[in-house]
C-alpha cells in the first residue's frame, strides 16, 4: 500500500479491507495470540483502551509493536517505573533561559497509539495523570488543557504474578479500559513455529526485517469508526446487554458489579465486533462473544468468594449461561 492509498479517505469497504489485512499483517511477527490481535483491532474501532495482562515473554510488547508497525500512525513507548513522574509521561514546562520564559515540552503520551509497559510498577501519582489522559484526550498543565492527538490508545501490559514492586491499578483506571485482555503460554505447535521462526533468523527488534508494512492509517480509523457508528442495535439484544450488566450487579460472589460505563462500552465493542465480521446488526452472540473480556476487570469480588477460588471469569461464564439470550 502506497502512502497516496493510506492517506486518501477510503470507503467503509476498503477500510474493512484494511482492517482485514491489519489482523494479517500482524500476525508476520505473532504466531497465536490471534484473539489479542481481534481486541486490539476492536480497541482501534471504539476509541477504547486495552490492558494485557500475562507472564513475562509471551510476547506482549511484540503483539503491540507488531501492531504499531501495521499502522501508519505516530507511537512512543513508556517503561513504568517506580521512579517515573507524572511530567515524564504527559510533559512538564521548561524554562528558556533565552527569552526567560516557560515552555511546555510534550511527553510521550502526545502521540496516537501509547505502550505503557508494566503499568503497574509505577506510582498512583502516575497513574492518575495517564488516567485524564485516557478519559478526556487530554492533558493539563498548569491549569491549561492540551489536547491529544486523534486517534488516541493506550495499550498498558502488566504482569499478574509478580507483586514486588507494584502498585495495583485502582478500580476507577481499570474502567477506563476497554478490554483486558490475558495473553497466555503457546500451545505446544505455536512455540514449536516460534522457535522455527527464530532459528530462521527471525528478530522481533527488526520487524521490518520480517516484512511488516503499514497497511491502514488514520484515514481508515475514521473511515471505520463511521461505518462502526451505522450498525444497527435491536430493542431485544439492547435488553440483553442491559441484562448481563445487572446481572454482574446481583452476583451473591461479586461486591460490585459493571457500571453504566461498562454497559455502553459492551454495546460498543459488540457493534464492532459485527462490523468487522461483515454484518451491520448485532446479533446476541456478538454480545456474548465480547462480554467477558469488556466486563471482568470491573467486576470486585467478595473476599469469601477470593477466598473460595472464585474468579472473575468464572462469574461471567455462570451468568451468561442464566442470562436468558433473545429469539
Amino acid at each position: 500500500m502506497t502512502q497516496t492509498d493510506i492517506d486518501r479517505t477510503p470507503t467503509a469497504e476498503e477500510a474493512g479491507a484494511a482492517f482485514g489485512a491489519l489482523r494479517v499483517e500482524i500476525g508476520k511477527a505473532v504466531v497465536g495470540n490471534d484473539n489479542a490481535i481481534m481486541y486490539l483491532v476492536l480497541a482501534l474501532l471504539c476509541r477504547g483502551h486495552v490492558l494485557l495482562e500475562g507472564v513475562p515473554g509471551v510476547a506482549k510488547t511484540l503483539l503491540v509493536r507488531a501492531l504499531a508497525a501495521a499502522l501508519d500512525l505516530e507511537t512512543a513507548r513508556v517503561q513504568f517505573t517506580p521512579d517515573l513522574m507524572p511530567g515524564d509521561v504527559t510533559g512538564s514546562q521548561i524554562y528558556d533561559p533565552h527569552s526567560a520564559e516557560f515552555t511546555f515540552r510534550q511527553g510521550p503520551v502526545f502521540t496516537n497509539l501509547l505502550l505503557a509497559d508494566e503499568i503497574n510498577r509505577t506510582p498512583p501519582k502516575t497513574q492518575s495523570a495517564l488516567l485524564e489522559s485516557m478519559e478526556e484526550r487530554q492533558v493539563s498543565v498548569d491549569g491549561q488543557p492540551r489536547p491529544l492527538p486523534d486517534p488516541f490508545v493506550v495499550i498498558a501490559t502488566q504482569n499478574p504474578i509478580e507483586q514486588e514492586g507494584t502498585y495495583p491499578l485502582p478500580e476507577a483506571q481499570l474502567d477506563r479500559f476497554l478490554f483486558k485482555v490475558d495473553i497466555p503460554l503457546p500451545s505446544r505447535d505455536d512455540e514449536f513455529r516460534i522457535l522455527q521462526r527464530h532459528a530462521a533468523g527471525f528478530d522481533p527488534r527488526d520487524l521490518a526485517a520480517s516484512g511488516l508494512r503499514p497497511v491502514a492509517g488514520p484515514a481508515h480509523i475514521t473511515a471505520a469508526r463511521t461505518a462502526v457508528a451505522q450498525v444497527t442495535i435491536s430493542p431485544e439484544v439492547l435488553a440483553y446487554t442491559v441484562d448481563i450488566c445487572r446481572a454482574t450487579r446481583s452476583s451473591p460472589a461479586v461486591q460490585h458489579g459493571a457500571s453504566t460505563r461498562g454497559a455502553t462500552a459492551l454495546m460498543a465493542a459488540s457493534r464492532a465486533l459485527a462490523w468487522l465480521n461483515g454484518r451491520g446488526f448485532v446479533t446476541p452472540d456478538d454480545v456474548k462473544f465480547v462480554a467477558t473480556t469488556v466486563l471482568r476487570h470491573r467486576l470486585h469480588l467478595k473476599p469469601e468468594a477470593e477466598l473460595d477460588g472464585v474468579t472473575t471469569e468464572g462469574v461471567m461464564s455462570s451468568l451468561l449461561l442464566a442470562v436468558p439470550v433473545p429469539v
